[in-house]
């Protein structure tokens, strides 16, 4: 059975494993209808005794999800709160990696900024060798990540790799990712669906109780406090407020972005220098 729901498509592949698909074009850019996609989804996951994983996959192999809408038209959900009473964002990712149910990013084309903070806060990263791109370019943007990438990564990479990449704010491949600690594993493109899809299936076998368990756990050890979350997710609004942000964000439109174009191909690339050239 597949439903649609906001930007995403879910697909049950069985009571127990369903694969869900962002499908937002032309760029899978990270707006209000995809975090209300992912809301209905979490508490359809609420409802489901039976689910033991999702998967998330992208419709377009090319931008798995690009990053936060910065056009303004998702503005709304920066204030609306989500059902744990925090920030629709930061509700959205630690329900996700809070929930009993395995979440795994299956990763082709780029996830940067928001994107990448989405699949930072899904227990498991697969990502393709040949076409994955990650990286988290707010802070050569102007502005700081603010969807949990500067707790999470810094317990996946370590604070020196964090540090590079957030400060760097450049585009990181697959097989960097996997050394970094970012993904779990780079698998050839060829392979990465069937590696996926075996893990999917075969955790799906398992009880739930136990894989609940265990991952609680785990979570004990591993997650960032919610206090720590909320104080990037306000310096991500506050940045908003400083004027070289503006101009930073203003050229970054003039240049193309949330276009199909070269630089949401190389967003990192772009960013180094930016305001070089541009006209005051």
């Amino acid at each position: 059975m597949t439903e649609t729901s906001g930007s995403l498509r879910v697909v049950e592949e069985s009571p127990a494993h369903w694969r869900v698909v962002f499908d937002n074009p032309p760029l899978n850019v990270v707006d209000h209808t995809v975090f209300g996609g992912l809301q209905d989804l979490l508490a359809r996951m609420d409802d489901s005794p039976d689910l033991r994983v999702v998967v998330f996959e992208s419709a377009n192999p090319d931008f798995y999800l690009a990053h936060f809408d910065m056009s303004g038209r998702s503005a709304s959900i920066s204030d609306a709160l989500g059902p744990s009473g925090v920030p629709v964002i930061m509700d959205t990712y630690v329900r996700l990696t809070k929930s009993p149910v395995v979440s795994i990013a299956k990763i082709r084309g780029r996830a940067r900024g928001v994107g990448s903070e989405f699949v930072l806060a899904c227990d498991m990263r697969f990502a393709s060798r040949e076409r994955a791109v990650l990286g988290q370019p707010e802070v050569g943007s102007g502005v700081i990540p603010g969807g949990g990438g500067t707790q999470r990564l810094p317990l996946l990479t370590g604070r020196g790799r964090a540090l590079e990449i957030i400060l760097g704010s450049d585009d990181f491949d697959a097989d960097t990712a996997e050394r970094y600690g970012y993904v779990n594993r780079s698998l050839p493109d060829g392979e990465l669906d069937g590696f996926v899809d075996t893990l999917a299936r075969r955790i799906a076998s398992f009880d739930r109780r136990p894989i609940e368990a265990a991952k609680n756990l785990v979570n004990e050890l591993s997650l960032p406090s919610a206090d720590s979350l909320l104080k990037s997710r306000s310096a991500f609004l506050g940045a908003f407020a400083w004027p070289e942000t503006r101009r930073r964000v203003q050229v970054l439109f003039e240049r193309g972005m949330q276009q199909e174009g070269d630089l949401e191909n190389r967003f990192g690339a772009h960013l180094a220098g930016l305001l070089d050239d541009a006209k005051d």
